[in-house]
């Protein structure tokens, strides 16, 4: 029996999976992404992973026939590595992915995605909906797209295409981006900066609230969960997160044209309606391409690394 493995390495966790050629799950195994004190060592964690999905599925490491990985980036894909990764210490500045990795498991085929790339090709293999034309678009800790056209996988030259969540929505400039720019998408609607936003909008109307912005002690989760009981303050934050939200995907449908967009990422999955109602209400009158079907990703939190083990299967493309 061929078997094949995935990786997903996150700024906070690692994960892997070993799986046969029918995308079926044999084995796996997950830990976290070491803060330093290089990228050594974040290589060295994907590798002991790598070593315990294969432990927890009874194969050998030798005998696996491709892997792919889904990672955080930005990428060096001539190189196989991750280049300066922001969301982690300044000390790791290089992880070394595809020559290790294709050590481990002595095999040249070794596929490395951006996670979002990795998304996109795990919906396009294991959904039940997967044309030619599609996104997975992730709204978590960032905001990013895996974006499949005519049945191709856009990774761009350098690996890093799908960077969506640096779309600029708001020429006002009224947040700004952890990347240093006005006005992205990112700024606003993303897990770690929706707190910011409702800080910023509440210093323009400083109105009664149960969330803390005075100190700032309070996150997401937080203003969903505020605006869910019927907080006035929140749910109007809540209300301009998702008309945020409908002009970025209605950029992107115009831009790639899918018939589907799976949304995944943590503020999604924890808030689903939410997230997608106020897209599918306001995105119709923005599109001048067709009208897509708005989904939850059907594959969770392992959408990344069982996209990266379909583009160990597939050598890449994530097509059946």
């Amino acid at each position: 029996m061929a078997a094949y493995a995935g990786v997903d390495l996150g700024a906070t966790n690692v994960r892997a999976v070993v799986g046969d050629e029918s995308g079926r799950e044999l084995g796996s195994d997950a830990g976290e992404t070491p803060r330093g004190p290089n990228g050594i060592a974040v290589t060295e964690a994907v590798l002991d992973t790598l070593r315990g999905a294969c432990e927890d599925a009874d194969v050998a490491p030798g005998s696996i026939e491709a892997a792919g990985i889904g990672s955080i980036g930005p990428l060096d894909l001539a190189g196989g590595a991750v280049d300066n990764p922001a969301n982690l210490p300044d000390t790791i500045d290089r992880i070394p992915l595809t020559g290790p990795v294709g050590e481990l498991i002595d095999s040249d085929r070794v596929y490395l995605h951006n996670d979002t790339t990795a998304g996109v090709i795990g919906e396009r293999y294991f959904s039940d909906r997967n044309p030619d034309d599609m996104v997975y678009l992730t709204i978590s800790s960032g905001i990013g797209a895996g974006i499949c056209v005519d049945g191709d996988i856009l990774a761009g030259w350098d690996g890093n295409a799908g960077e969506v969540g640096h779309m600029t929505i708001d020429p006002t400039g009224l947040m700004t981006c952890g990347c240093g720019a006005e006005g992205h998408w990112e700024a606003y609607c993303s897990g770690n900066n929706i707190p910011r936003y409702a800080t910023a909008l509440h210093r323009e109307d400083p109105v009664p609230t149960e969330l803390r912005v005075d100190d700032g002690d309070f996150g997401a989760a937080d203003v969903f969960a505020a605006a869910k009981r019927g907080d006035e303050f929140a749910e109007y934050v809540i209300e301009q997160v998702g008309h945020l939200n409908a002009i970025g995907v209605a950029n992107i449908v115009n831009s790639y044209a899918p018939l589907v967009v799976y949304v995944g990422g943590a503020v999604a999955l924890n808030n689903p309606d939410e997230v997608l109602e106020p897209i599918r209400e306001q995105i119709p009158p923005m599109l001048m391409a067709n009208l897509p079907d708005i989904k939850l990703t059907q594959l969770g939190d392992d959408v990344v690394v069982m996209g990266a083990l379909a583009s160990g299967i597939t050598g890449g493309t994530g097509e059946r």
